[in-house]
């Protein structure tokens, strides 16, 4: 079983076509894009996947033509999650027979259950497969924290929960978690803001937005970091802050959906309540960062 999750693991996009089916040919040249670049593992089906719009048999889908996109080149983490147990124990059992190396599972959201819902609903998933588990605590989007009792009690009771992906925004919970457990438990930053943060302070990477468009950058980042080098760690984490600012100017994944497609990785298509970007200032605020990282990176400054 795959437990140590160390490094970037890209959160993937999921590109439409202009008719708004799922674009697997740009797909497949986003995973192999990702490949060569060097990064940790990919993560399909997730917030930045789009998933809550996906039909279930796109979701099956997806995850199984990552896979096969990455021929066990880098694991892939799929996105499993539902707020209804049965619908997420199905997703994730289909999952693992796809040959997914672990799964992502995220807080049940807008039934807003109990820390005992909570607790019953992740155990229930993780007794239902034998691939590893992450959970994934992210309050703002599903209005229930998973508190750290309830992360520990569950990690020591589901020998198959080995991370969390954690982007409740709050350090003093995240350096909680770390130190609280066990040695061959991953703590993975959900937000490209906080990564090198929770690095210093004993965290072990980071589940990314911006390494779909920069996944050198975001490599070398995370790996100084995990390494000690804070100097150059901190260099990239300075460059890329505005970046990290900008791909929330609008809600995930619509910013850095709109970047990847003005260099041509996909089209610039949602699924609807998802849209184009709705303020015309955001677009060039965006851009004009992109372009800036961009021209840095064709000078070699990075």
């Amino acid at each position: 079983m795959m437990k140590n999750f160390k490094g970037v693991f890209t959160a993937l996009i999921t590109p439409f076509t202009d008719i708004n089916t799922v674009d697997y040919a740009a797909l497949e040249r986003l995973v192999a894009n990702q490949i060569e670049c060097g990064i940790d593992g990919l993560v399909p089906c997730g917030t930045t996947g789009e998933s809550p719009t996906l039909s279930h048999e796109e979701h099956d889908r997806v995850i199984a033509q990552t896979i096969r996109f990455a021929a066990g080149k880098v694991p892939v983490i799929a996105g499993t999650g539902s707020n209804a147990t049965h619908e997420a124990i199905r997703l994730s059992q289909h999952a693992q027979d796809a040959g997914v190396d672990a799964i992502l599972l995220v807080n049940p959201y807008y039934n807003k259950p109990t820390q005992k819902g909570l607790y019953l609903h992740f155990k229930a998933i993780a007794d239902s497969v034998s691939v590893p588990c992450v959970l994934y605590n992210i309050k703002g989007r599903t209005g229930v924290n998973l508190e750290t009792d309830t992360l520990m009690r569950l990690a020591d009771e589901c020998p198959n929960i080995v991370a969390v992906k954690e982007a409740s925004g709050d350090m003093v919970q995240m350096k909680d978690v770390i130190r609280r457990k066990g040695k061959d438990f991953s703590v993975l930053s959900g937000d490209d803001n906080l990564a090198l943060e929770l690095v210093r302070n004993g965290g072990d990477g980071v589940i990314s937005v911006a390494s779909n468009l920069f996944p050198v950058q975001m490599e070398k980042m995370m790996k100084a970091a995990l390494s000690g080098d804070y100097e150059t760690a901190e260099r990239y984490n300075s460059w890329m802050a505005d970046f990290f600012k900008v791909c929330f100017v609008e809600t995930n994944p619509i910013p850095i959906k709109t970047a990847m497609a003005a260099y041509g990785w996909c089209s610039e298509s949602f699924r609807l309540p998802m849209c184009t970007l709705e303020s015309e200032e955001h677009r060039n605020r965006l851009l004009d960062v992109v372009g800036r990282m961009m021209a840095d990176v064709k000078e070699g400054r990075f």
